[in-house]
């Protein structure tokens, strides 16, 4: 067998620099021969062909980007790298799914450590010896080391997951048949790649190392319980002719292996492997708003606006369409999302997986794109599946890479609004916030009439009269006029008296905040009912503002604008009870046991988890234990989005699935702290015919209640 020699360096404290000559035991790829042909030619040609075509397809693929809305996501760098590092480099949500996380994890940091590896291989095959900068001397033998571990446990990973998806089989990877084909081909496809970049890595450095053993070379340390050990094992008796075409085939098949797997990265639900880091770095920052109908155009100039909401493709914005790139597949969006647990036609996976599905095909990889318009709803979506969410934001806060559903969701329902596709059910409601304010059309001047049966000593200060207070109490108009939830209205009135609060409400001047006319897609009526709301509060003077309905806090927080700061009533309770404002006696019944049911806009949406609860333990002697689903991934109640109004295809109430969960914890008593959980929670233990063994309670009322006198 012929040898070869080449030049390389090292560093030596007391000698200084010395440039040494070795002979090598194999030919490299950049010097050897396929079938009479200089092996070079290919080192040439893959990469470049490789590197041209995925130019080729990239080029496709951002097409609709360019297209799509616009959408500034270029504001709070700091935040999006410290996101990015996060999110993406540490993967800081994938651990939610223990062994599907792990796994994960495994992969993309043998990934991270290898990509160094990969692009080096690459040059190798026509720069024989070239070595990275930086990673010469002893950090290079450190890097072939944690290399070498990363592509063993890699490898181990791959396996694994392969047997799980294809053997086992999670639900949550399910593809019901409307959905199309299932996918678990492609995954294991895919493992099957990874682990042939890992395998032919380790064979192209294993049969270096065995020869240089046989011939008697000082060969490069190979870390013990690694493949690439166990492949030089392996390897030790093997005849160097074979040792030789081994180390170039390795070579090959890892380079062929390694374009091929890039140029198939974009052409499925792999994409993610480009598109995450992206997708993670423009994530959205802030929680509970909802975009705005078009960027760039201002709330009072939406008149001039001919088309609202997304009704093709390109309507989208880039980044969202950068989401359905970015959907990895995983399930754990539907698996969490509420909707898609009690048999509503929506899954939240699949609204992702159908737009990409659909960019593909209007914009194909190998032929023209498709000129003709296609309108999304009923070709993509259906109504029904659009409909059917409860914005609670379950999807978003699982998502590992930080997907976006709400804001896409509500752009399909603008422009299904605009296109006057409203459901019937719904269209009675809206018409009545129109002309009276509140969904129910009842008269403004009754807003205020769940006051008449507050004691003397609560006093409860009339703004639309004239009266001045620091506060505002934002009543919202389920607590106004639903007869059952003016108690929450009441417990909230005698909390903060008891606090000696100064504070007042708006009464007739009060409109609906809007919090479910915007995310229903009305976005004109919202501005109406925000603009009222606005100049009212101003008007009044108020320094700040509590309300007892987590709808409300979250329009007020997060849709308006110049408004004094907003608390909600748990907030505002646990700082009087820290104060000593409020003296709360012990608890009635010392047998009941009570768990708390976080309302998706208290929780998810602004992160106020602990109040309600320091609130209910701040109570001496109650007994409070958590449900199965609990703060972030707490389960909806079904009241979000107008849901009060709307009939949704399902075969179970998610009221009822969230009843069974407090059972199951073996609580007597749901305390929420939200008007239309409380509809919903009660409505579900008298269909569960659980009445006289489990009650719900509102967390103002449970307050009032222990108020001492």
């Amino acid at each position: 067998m012929n040898e070869c020699s080449f030049i390389f360096y090292f560093y030596n404290t007391s000698e200084g620099r010395k440039k040494v000559k070795m002979e090598m035991a194999l030919i490299s790829p950049a010097n050897a021969s396929i079938f009479g042909i200089p092996a070079l030619l290919f080192s040439v040609l893959i990469p470049v062909i490789g590197i041209g075509l995925f130019i080729y397809i990239m080029k496709k693929r951002v097409a609709p980007l360019l297209k799509a809305s616009p959408d500034f996501r270029f504001d709070r760098i700091h935040e999006r790298i410290i996101n990015l590092i996060k999110l993406w480099l540490i993967q800081y949500r994938q651990p939610r799914y223990m062994l599907a996380g792990v796994l994960h994890i495994m992969i993309f940091a043998g990934f991270v450590i290898l990509s160094i590896r990969s692009t080096s291989l690459v040059i190798i095959g026509f720069s024989e010896g070239f070595v990275l900068p930086g990673l010469k001397g002893v950090i290079g033998h450190v890097y072939n080391i944690l290399k070498d571990y990363a592509a063993t446990m890699v490898l181990i990973a791959c396996i694994v997951a392969a047997v799980r998806r294809g053997f086992f089989k999670p639900k949550r990877y399910a593809v019901p048949e409307k959905y199309g084909k299932d996918h678990t081909a492609e995954a294991v496809f895919v493992l099957g790649l990874i682990s042939t970049l890992m395998i032919s890595e380790s064979l192209f450095e294993a049969s270096f190392a065995a020869a240089q053993v046989q011939r008697g070379f000082e060969a490069e340390f190979l870390a013990p319980c690694t493949l690439v050990r166990l492949f030089q094992n392996m390897l030790l008796g093997t005849p160097a002719e074979i040792l030789q075409n081994i180390h170039v085939g390795s070579y090959f098949v890892h380079d062929l292996t390694f374009f091929f797997f890039l140029c198939f990265l974009p052409m499925g639900k792999h994409f993610h492997v480009i598109t995450s880091f992206f997708n993670v770095f423009f994530m959205r920052l802030n929680k509970g708003n909802i975009k705005p109908v078009r960027y760039g155009v201002d709330d009072s100039k939406l008149d001039g606006i001919e088309s609202f909401g997304v009704k093709k493709l390109e309507d989208f914005t880039w980044k969202h369409i950068l989401d359905f790139y970015s959907c990895a597949d995983c399930g754990r969006c539907s698996d969490q999302c509420p909707a898609n647990a009690v048999g509503r036609p929506l899954s939240p996976r699949f609204i992702s997986i159908k737009g990409r599905d659909h960019a593909f095909k209007k914009y194909s990889v190998w032929g023209s794109d498709k000129k003709q318009e296609e309108l999304l709803m009923g070709s993509v979506y259906s109504e029904d599946e659009i409909w059917s969410c409860t914005t609670c934001g379950a999807c978003e806060q699982e998502c590992p890479l930080m997907i976006e559903y709400i804001d896409k969701i509500v752009d399909l329902r603008r422009g299904m609004v605009d296109e006057g596709m409203v459901p019937q059910s719904i269209q009675k409601p809206l018409s009545a916030l129109e002309k009276r304010g509140n969904p129910w059309g009842k008269m403004e001047k009754k807003r205020a009439d769940w006051t008449k049966d507050l004691p003397k000593e609560c006093n409860v200060k009339m703004i639309e009269k004239g009266e001045t207070s620091e506060t505002l109490y934002f009543v919202d108009s389920i607590t106004s006029y639903d007869d059952r939830m003016q108690n929450i209205g009441r417990a909230a009135a005698k909390i903060l008296s008891a606090a000696g609060i100064n504070f007042g409400i708006l009464g007739s001047l009060e409109k609906d905040s809007g919090n479910e006319v915007r995310r229903f897609g009305e976005e004109m009526l919202f501005q109406d009912l925000k603009s009222n709301n606005t100049e009212e509060i101003i008007n009044s003077g108020v320094k700040n503002i509590v309300t007892a309905d987590p709808h409300a806090f979250n329009a007020l927080k997060n849709d308006y604008k110049d408004l004094p700061p907003v608390e909600h009533i748990s907030q505002t309770i646990v700082k009087c009870v820290k104060a000593g404002k409020i003296k709360l006696k012990g608890v009635d019944d010392s047998n009941k046991i009570y768990t708390y049911h976080d309302p998706c806009y208290l929780g998810r949406h602004n992160d106020v988890y602990e109040d309600p609860r320091a609130a209910i333990d701040a109570i001496p002697g109650i007994k409070r234990v958590e449900m199965e689903k609990y703060m972030d991934r707490s389960f909806c109640c079904g009241g979000g989005g107008l849901m009060l109004f709307y009939e949704p295809e399902e075969e179970q109430r998610m009221g009822v699935l969230r009843v069974e969960m407090a059972k199951k914890a073996g609580a007597h008593v749901i305390v929420t702290a939200c008007p239309f959980c409380l509809v919903n929670i009660e409505d579900a233990i008298k269909v569960s015919g659980l009445e006289g063994t489990m009650e719900a309670i509102d967390l103002a009322e449970l307050i009032e209640k222990h108020i001492e006198a």
